[in-house]
């Protein structure tokens, strides 16, 4: 079967600075296994597939699959796939509002504005064990005295954050060579000094026998927005920077909207074409 297919880079301003998504657009049809093999041969972070919705307030329904599994819900593979649907000629019930099912539940993306932007779905939020927070200092050679707060968020995905003195602490964790018989995924934010170009650093390190560093996680920058508006931090809009470690210009918009968190993020649609799978 012949399916449309789209590549494209999200949470840059910058084509091909961002965080890449594979997305099929037709994925009606398609098994479990045949998506998580499809996942494995495109070899991006993530590869998403849309399907029919089975929520009647949804415009579609999301799968989500990294190279190794399937996720419940995902940050820039719910911006991407959403403006590819958009430019396939998706038309969503609402006009400058998609409803997007998934795992979690159905998510909104608002499109009103200068960039789609998703409402952060709800955050667990507990402490950080003393023991996992030892360690993953230890691991990611930061000072104990550079860690101001920490906690456990769970959004979805599951992260152990740390929030860092500044912007600069962020950017000098180093986990090279670290290692850990499970899969943790550690989140870090620091701020820059008032008047700078952007608001945070942020960078989330997957540390499982190796490590690998993700240019930019639209689900962590939620979970740490929701994190902060527990904490009563959250008063105004902020730009997260993520991905300059590793070369990349990434951009996540953060702003309060009410009850809700918006986390918005620039799309650019790089490759389409039909898959033939």
């Amino acid at each position: 079967m012949r399916r449309r297919f789209i590549q494209c880079d999200v949470f840059s301003p910058l084509a091909a600075q961002g965080n890449g998504l594979a997305v099929v657009l037709d994925g009606e049809g398609l098994s479990e296994e045949e998506m998580a093999r499809f996942a494995r041969w495109t070899n991006l972070a993530e590869t998403t597939f849309l399907l029919l919705p089975s929520d009647p307030a949804a415009d579609y329904r999301l799968r989500i699959f990294t190279t190794t599994r399937e996720l419940p819900f995902a940050g820039h593979p719910t911006l991407g796939s959403c403006m590819s649907w958009l430019h396939a000629g998706g038309v969503p019930k609402e006009p400058s509002l998609v409803r997007q099912e998934c795992a979690v539940g159905v998510v909104e993306i608002d499109v009103s504005g200068e960039r789609p932007a998703f409402v952060a779905p709800p955050t667990r939020i507990e402490p950080l064990a003393p023991d996992r927070l030892e360690s993953a200092a230890r691991a990611l050679r930061i000072d104990p005295a550079d860690i101001l707060r920490s906690a456990l968020l769970t959004n979805g995905p599951v992260w152990e954050f740390l929030e860092l003195r500044d912007a600069d602490c962020v950017l000098r964790a180093d986990a090279s060579g670290a290692s850990f018989p499970e899969e943790r995924a550690i989140g870090l934010l620091g701020a820059y000094p008032t008047g700078s170009e952007v608001d945070v650093e942020v960078r989330m390190i997957d540390i499982w026998h190796g490590v690998k560093e993700d240019p930019i996680t639209g689900s962590l920058n939620a979970a740490i927005a929701c994190w902060l508006k527990a904490e009563g931090r959250l008063n105004q809009p902020y730009v997260a920077a993520q991905g300059r470690c590793i070369a990349r210009h990434g951009r996540v918009h953060v702003a309060p909207r009410g009850q809700d968190i918006l986390i918005g993020g620039d799309v650019s649609i790089l490759i389409e074409g039909v898959l033939d799978f």
